[in-house]
């Protein structure tokens, strides 16, 4: 069952990071941090399924809802997309009826070497048009799954066969994602992970996988209503009732003590954005958004976890009986995810010290900004405060309204997208971009980059994050510049992963000939 606890407000949303920057500039004291721990090593990403023990190995994750193992890509495996149920609540509460993959209400989990092709045939048993986006993949244009843009909606009834071969290894989302109809498949339960492993991945002990979602649940334990205007003008469909791997929290992993593990963690939230804080174990990173990077160890042991984000963390368990470490979201008084407790005899074996898990090639070393196109991104729209609210004497918090139209809630540099839009830009292949995106709205946005990969520039372009990203949190009244190769041809878009904001206009695209 998932934890629950009272519907939050913006003040679950993440502020400002100790972690990865996903929401502006890092400060000259982060830089100095990133520096200083480039050496250290990585941390895991959780996952829901270990691997099969070996001798000297940690035993496998204790028993608990664990995304569902795919067919062998090398043949069209079938994803059925249909209704189905969960117990999201105790008994005596009934399930709640949800969508799922396969009639399981654990979501799957897609797991393939780096060069391997992944081939799935979706076939929607659902009422409503999907597609599934590839969130993070730098995939071919045809495949990115934004229905209504790169591919028709696949109707109820229908199939689509997703058909591409990642040409990078990382941990990478599986989202709905249709023009004017996200939010609903997302908030009834579709949601999945892709795993590419590298060719040769660090030695760990368990490769574990948490994807984190959460519902909005009515008092009898049925989903609240989709398609309101008041979560869509504000801070989304912010869920009171959080699951990881489909099942209830904590999730429970055993391994022996000194074990490594290697953690996935994926924010698969419709809306919600927190942060995750680590506790009864040094924790480091070792990719962010799939994408490795020189590990280091997160500043007081917090990182930002926007909806889309995902970061692959690597830890040594302590070596004696009966430890814990655990995963814990910043929501309320705080939400433990997952726990990862120290059970049977001490691994013998020596280990190095944890290190990077190796660059990834195909991407630039360096991205010269001297000739970028430049181009503005503005966002507006939204609910806000009016203003004889703000002046009135009494001390409660005013409430932000919004009036205007409901499918037209957002826009970008003034126009809220709409299937057949136009580009707001095309760019020659090979052409370096630099974009200034600003938030003029009342909320932070979570943003995603598609079909590329980017730097978050310093405020005076004299160098950039030491990571790569595809999704980060731009706060409100802030500008962020970002920078990419636009090697990817084909219609790409900057979206929203509020997936209310994405449905109500906050996304645009740009076009790679």
């Amino acid at each position: 069952m998932a934890a629950t606890f009272t519907p939050p407000s913006a003040a679950d949303s993440p502020a400002d990071s100790h972690g990865p920057d996903r929401g502006g500039p890092a400060s000259p004291s982060r830089r100095a941090l990133m520096g200083g721990l480039a050496a250290l090593g990585l941390a895991g990403q959780a996952r829901a399924q270990g691997r099969p023990p070996g001798p000297g190995k940690a035993p496998a994750p204790a028993p608990a809802p664990a995304p569902a193992p795919a067919a062998p890509p090398t043949e069209a495996a079938g994803l059925q997309a249909a209704p189905g149920k969960a117990r999201l609540r105790p008994e005596p509460a009934p399930e709640t009826a949800i969508w799922c993959f396969d009639g399981r209400s654990a979501p799957p989990l897609v797991r393939i070497k780096l060069g391997q092709p992944v081939r799935l045939m979706l076939r929607n048993g659902t009422d409503k048009p999907l597609s599934l986006h590839w969130h993070g993949v730098r995939n071919v244009n045809a495949m990115d799954g934004v229905g209504g843009v790169t591919q028709a909606p696949v109707p109820p009834g229908g199939e689509f066969l997703y058909a591409f071969t990642p040409p990078d290894a990382g941990t990478f989302l599986i989202r709905p994602l249709v023009v004017g109809g996200a939010s609903e498949p997302s908030g009834r339960g579709l949601a999945g992970l892709l795993v590419v492993e590298e060719a040769s991945p660090p030695a760990v002990d368990a490769d574990l996988g948490l994807l984190v979602q959460d519902w909005r649940l009515e008092a009898d334990g049925s989903l609240m209503p989709f398609g309101q205007t008041s979560f869509a003008a504000t801070n989304g469909r912010l869920g009171n009732a959080v699951t990881v791997n489909g099942g209830s929290v904590p999730q429970a992993v055993e391994a022996r003590p000194g074990s490594r593990i290697r953690l996935r963690v994926a924010n698969g939230c419709s809306a919600r954005g927190t942060r995750l804080r680590f506790e009864g174990v040094k924790v480091y990173v070792a990719a962010v958004d799939g994408q490795p990077t020189d590990t280091f160890e997160p500043l007081r042991a917090t990182l930002p976890f926007p909806p889309g984000s995902r970061y692959d963390l690597m830890i040594d368990l302590p070596e004696e009986e009966g430890a814990t470490a655990s995963v814990i979201a910043l929501i309320g008084q705080g939400l433990t995810l997952a726990s990862v407790t120290t059970r049977g005899a001490k691994l013998g074996q020596a280990r190095p010290p944890i290190g990077p898990i190796g660059e990834n090639k195909k991407l630039p070393a360096e991205v010269k900004l001297q000739n970028a196109m430049r181009r503005d991104v503005v966002i507006t729209g939204g609910a806000f405060i009016p203003k004889e609210a703000k002046e009135a004497k009494d001390k409660a918090a005013p409430e932000p309204v919004y009036t205007g139209d409901p499918q037209k809630v957002w826009a970008i540099n003034g126009t809220s997208a709409a299937a057949g839009m136009p580009p707001i830009f095309s760019v020659k292949r090979g052409q370096v971009v630099v974009l200034a995106l600003r938030n003029d709205t009342a909320f932070p946005q979570a943003l995603h980059l598609h079909g590329h990969c980017f730097r978050l520039l310093h405020p005076l372009d004299d160098g950039w994050e030491p990571y790569w990203l595809d999704t980060f949190q731009l706060l409100e009244g802030r500008t962020a510049r970002i920078a990419f190769l636009a090697d990817n041809p084909g219609k790409w878009l900057i979206s929203a992963t509020v997936l209310e904001r994405f449905d109500t206009g906050l996304w645009t695209m740009f076009e790679v000939t």
